[in-house]
C-alpha cells in the first residue's frame, strides 16, 4: 500500500465549517500596529523581502499552514492534507494606505478584509502587511479560519513569527546570503477510497470502544454510576441555557457579509485596580463593563432595559500546558447572564461576580467537553446543527472573549509591536462581537460588527469607555 498522509478534523473544529455561509464568516483575526524601526527602507516603505525571509521558516514549524481541506467521500467529514501547490506569496499580502494613513482608514481596511471569506481550496489563512500608517508605523493583519485555530493558538502563531531565535537565524542567513527555509516536500494525499475505508474502520471500531467502556462499568459499577450521573448532570447544565430562547435586541438581527471594526485600549493596571477593590477577576471586570455598556447603548437606541434579560457567550480556554503550540480549538463555550437590567453599577458588578461564581461551581465546562466527544462519535453535522439551533433560539446576545497575551514587548525584526486588537467572528443574529487581548500592560478591545446593523459602533465603544470610568470611580 502506498504511503499517504492526512489528519481528521475534530467535530468541534469541523463545526466552524458547518455554520459558515455567505453572511457568517468563520475566521478569527487581529490587527497589530508596529513602530517601523529597522524594518523601514530608505524610501519609507517596509522591507517586505526581510519579512518574507523570516516568515518562510516560521510557517514551516506548523505544517497546518501548508495544508488544505479535503473531504471523506459520501460522509463529507473534512480532513487536512498537504497542499502540493502551496505558495507563500499567496498568503503573505503587502499593501499600503494613502499617506498619511490614519487609524480611521486602517479600521476601514481591516473591516473590508474581514468581510471577505477565505478560499476553502487553499490553506485557510492570510497575513497582510500594511504600510503608509502615520507616525512612521505599519500594521499586520492576520486572518485565520476558526476551524484551524482558537484565540490561544492564535497567540502561538504570533509568537512563532516573532521568535527572537528565528529572527536571529533569519538575520544571520540574510548576512550570509542563504535561505533558512527548508524545501517544501508535501506528503502524498490519500485517495478517496482510502479516506472512505479509514472512516468505515473508525465507525466500526466505535461500538467496540463502547463495549470496552461497558465492561469497565460492570467491573466498577459504583464508580461508573457516579461518572454517568456527573456526565448527565454536566450535559444538562450546559444544554439548558443553550436551548432556552432569549430576547431579541438591536444587537440581534439578521446580518450581512460586510463588517466594520473599531478598537479601544485600556490600561491593564487600571483593570487590576478595579478587581482589587471590588473583587473578582480581570474577566469579571470585563463582563461588568460590557453589561453596563450594553445598558447605556440600548438606552441610547430607545430600548427599555429595566426588565431585559441578556446573555453572553464566554469562550473559556481549556488547553493544558502541554498543548500550547498545538493548533485547533480547545475551548469550552459557557453562557453567562449579564445584569443589563440592573441600574446600580455596584450592584451590577456584584451580580456579575455571583453569576460567574455559579458557572465556575457548575459543570458547564465539563458538559461542553463531553458534548464535543459525543460530536466526535456521531456525524459532523451534530454540533453544527446544535450551534444553529442555539443561534436561532437566541441562546446568547453577544460574544465576549478574553485572550491572555505576553506582558512584555515583542518585536518583528527589530520593529516593536505597540498595539494589538483581536477579532471574534459574528454568528447568525449577532451584530457585534467583543474580543480582548492583554499585552505589555494594556488591555486591547476589538469590536467586530455588522456594517449595516451597527452604523453607530463608535457609540458602543464610547459606552465601554464611560462604563469603565464609572467602575474606576467606585
Amino acid at each position: 500500500m502506498s504511503y499517504s498522509h492526512y489528519e481528521r478534523l475534530t467535530a468541534f473544529d469541523a463545526t466552524f465549517l458547518e455554520i459558515e455561509d455567505e453572511n457568517v464568516h468563520m475566521h478569527v483575526g487581529a490587527i497589530s500596529i508596529f513602530e517601523g524601526g529597522a524594518l523601514f527602507r530608505a524610501d519609507g516603505g517596509i522591507d517586505f523581502a526581510r519579512i518574507r525571509r523570516l516568515a518562510a521558516p516560521g510557517i514551516g514549524r506548523h505544517p497546518r499552514f501548508r495544508q488544505r481541506l479535503e473531504h471523506v467521500p459520501l460522509i463529507g467529514h473534512p480532513v487536512w492534507v498537504d497542499d502540493a501547490h502551496f505558495n507563500l506569496d499567496y498568503h503573505l499580502r503587502h499593501t499600503a494606505l494613502p499617506e498619511p494613513g490614519d487609524e480611521r482608514q486602517l479600521k476601514r481596511l481591516f473591516g473590508r478584509i474581514m468581510s471577505q471569506k477565505l478560499s476553502l481550496h487553499k490553506p485557510l489563512w492570510e497575513m497582510w502587511f500594511v504600510e503608509g500608517l502615520e507616525g512612521s508605523r505599519f500594521a499586520v493583519i492576520t486572518k485565520v479560519h476558526h476551524c484551524m485555530i482558537d484565540g490561544v493558538s492564535g497567540v502561538d502563531l504570533i509568537a512563532m513569527l516573532m521568535d527572537p531565535e528565528a529572527e536571529a537565524e533569519a538575520l544571520r542567513a540574510e548576512q550570509a546570503g542563504v535561505s533558512v527555509a527548508h524545501p517544501w516536500l508535501p506528503r502524498p494525499s490519500p485517495t478517496s477510497l482510502t479516506l472512505l475505508a479509514d472512516e468505515a474502520k473508525r465507525r466500526v471500531a466505535m461500538p467496540i470502544e463502547v463495549l470496552r467502556a461497558g465492561a469497565a462499568a460492570v467491573a466498577h459499577p459504583n464508580e461508573s454510576a457516579e461518572a454517568l450521573r456527573e456526565g448527565l448532570e454536566s450535559l444538562r447544565e450546559f444544554l439548558t441555557p443553550g436551548l432556552t430562547g432569549g430576547v431579541t435586541t438591536p444587537l440581534n438581527v439578521d446580518i450581512g457579509p460586510y463588517r466594520r471594526f473599531d478598537w479601544l485600549r485600556l490600561e491593564l493596571a487600571d483593570v487590576k485596580e478595579i478587581r482589587k477593590k471590588l473583587g473578582g477577576t480581570v474577566n469579571d471586570v470585563v463582563l461588568a463593563t460590557v453589561a453596563g455598556a450594553v445598558r447605556r447603548f440600548l438606552e441610547g437606541r430607545g430600548v427599555g432595559v429595566d426588565e431585559l434579560p441578556f446573555r453572553a457567550q464566554v469562550p473559556v480556554n481549556i488547553r493544558a500546558a502541554e498543548e500550547h503550540g498545538d493548533l485547533g480549538n480547545r475551548v469550552a463555550i459557557l453562557l453567562a447572564d449579564l445584569p443589563v437590567s440592573e441600574s446600580d453599577p455596584r450592584e451590577r458588578y456584584q451580580k456579575v461576580l455571583e453569576t460567574m461564581g455559579q458557572i465556575k461551581a457548575s459543570h458547564q465546562a465539563k458538559g461542553a467537553e463531553l458534548l464535543e466527544k459525543i460530536g466526535d462519535w456521531t456525524a459532523k453535522e451534530f454540533l453544527g446543527a446544535l450551534a444553529q439551533i442555539t443561534g436561532r433560539q437566541l441562546a446568547y446576545n453577544i460574544v465576549v472573549t478574553n485572550i491572555p497575551g505576553p506582558q512584555f514587548a515583542v518585536s518583528l525584526l527589530g520593529a516593536r509591536m505597540t498595539e494589538i486588537y483581536p477579532l471574534v467572528p459574528l454568528f447568525s443574529n449577532q451584530a457585534i462581537g467583543v474580543a480582548l487581548f492583554s499585552y505589555d500592560g494594556g488591555l486591547f478591545w476589538g469590536f467586530n460588527a455588522d456594517w449595516d446593523a451597527m452604523p453607530d459602533l463608535h457609540d458602543f465603544v464610547a459606552a465601554v469607555q464611560s462604563e469603565f470610568a464609572l467602575l474606576r470611580s467606585l
